[in-house]
């Protein structure tokens, strides 16, 4: 068995559990611990500071250490949270709960930084983006099956089963990544962890293909975060229809993100990079735009139409600008320019959130979603006014960057 099949089986696990874990803390918590809104908000936020707050020493241990210890290591530390959290239901133990919960988002995190750092040493320059698309499958299919599950057989008499149901989502990925072969581990540490950290800020501020990802990847996810807290008083308010609404559009972006992973796991050698790097973030401000032609108490299907569009494109464009890092960053620091990236997305979602809901406050949802489709106007423009629009083909830049 290949290193990306085993590293895609194991994608399948961890993404699984991790979707069910992002569904299952708010429902667990209501029906479970019979939670208020103001704890279900902090248990939330508890799994958003895993991915803030464990990104950069994530990194660390991934430019350090062998690639086959560190998966495991990290599937090992998720089974650890998961478990933890299936036995504070039982007991009915809150602060337990969290705390898990946290736990595990950490050995998400080491996960999906290790496999970033492990695909370039497994493939050549020209196959990285069909590997990386085949282990992005996984989580999109997540992303979309999940929720859906999970709404429809949650309830106060199967919520016990929730994160077990994740625990075997992780033995699957143990499994998996038993049987990686060995590598290398990376050169000795030289200096303070901080002193690496900004080594490896100061590398992405040094390229400029870095900093355009890290720049549309910032407008992107803020935009992003903010369309999603205005999306149900936009439904509701607005277009007059129900809440539901939103979550049949969610599940069509799960969809459309699945159906652009497919796709680039089939042709991505075939399409010039330049275009999906373009295409991702430029085909985001017309799927928001597609809100705003919404008629009151008309269908619903351009809102299906816009986040299937919001699922596609970016989704294939999260694969190019993953193999973009890979060839650009030096093995030594990848894990470190992995880190800096994903922390400044998890940094922009809060920021997102919080403009959202003040415009909404303040003004209109209208409002909110005109700010949205600026917000992803100046993603497309991070892209569009730097290098990323001349990439030809991953070969070419592998061969440029190493000259």
């Amino acid at each position: 068995m290949s290193v990306v099949t085993r590293l895609q089986i194991a994608g399948c696990g961890m993404h699984l559990a991790d979707q069910i874990a992002l569904v299952g803390v708010p429902l667990t918590a209501a029906l479970a611990f019979d939670a208020s809104p103001e704890i279900i908000g902090i248990l939330v936020a508890c799994q958003s500071l895993a991915h803030l707050l464990g990104s950069i020493p994530a990194g660390l241990i991934v430019d350090r250490g062998a690639p086959h210890r560190v998966a495991r290591a990290a599937v090992l530390i998720s089974l650890f949270g998961f478990g933890g959290t299936a036995a504070s239901v039982v007991s009915g133990t809150l602060i337990g709960f969290g705390a898990c919960v946290t736990a595990a988002g950490f050995g998400i995190v080491l996960f999906v930084l290790t496999v970033l750092s492990m695909v370039p040493r497994s493939v050549p320059p020209t196959g990285l983006a069909q590997a990386n698309a085949r282990i992005e499958m996984p989580r999109a299919a997540a992303s979309f099956a999940v929720p859906l599950v999970l709404g429809a057989v949650i309830s106060a008499a199967t919520v016990d089963w929730v994160f077990p149901a994740a625990i075997a989502g992780g033995v699957v990925a143990l499994a998996a990544v038993a049987g990686l072969p060995r590598y290398e581990a990376g050169p000795p540490s030289v200096g303070s962890p901080l002193r690496k950290v900004v080594e490896g800020g100061a590398f992405v501020r040094s390229n400029d293909l870095l900093m355009a990802i890290a720049g549309c990847a910032l407008f992107w996810n803020f935009a992003f975060s903010a369309l999603l807290v205005t999306m149900v008083p936009l439904i509701t308010d607005v277009f007059r229809m129900e809440a539901g609404v939103f979550g049949i559009a969610m599940a069509a972006f799960g969809l459309a993100a699945f159906a652009g992973s497919s796709l680039a796991a089939r042709y991505a050698g075939r399409i010039r990079p330049s275009l999906i790097l373009l295409f991702g973030p430029g085909s985001s401000v017309p799927a928001v735009l597609l809100l705003l032609t919404v008629s009151p108490g008309g269908s619903p299907l351009l809102i299906y139409a816009g986040f299937f569009l919001l699922g596609f494109g970016p989704s294939m464009w999260m694969i190019a600008q993953n193999s973009v890092r890979q060839l650009v960053s030096p093995r030594a620091v990848l894990g470190r320019v992995n880190a800096v990236i994903q922390t400044t997305i998890y940094g922009a979602r809060p920021l997102g959130a919080l403009c959202g809901g003040f415009l909404i406050s303040a003004t209109s949802p209208e409002t909110a979603v005109a700010f949205v489709a600026l917000a992803y106007g100046l993603s497309f423009a991070a892209a569009a006014f730097s290098r990323l629009r001349s990439i030809r083909s991953y070969g070419d830049l592998a061969t440029a960057e190493a000259g």
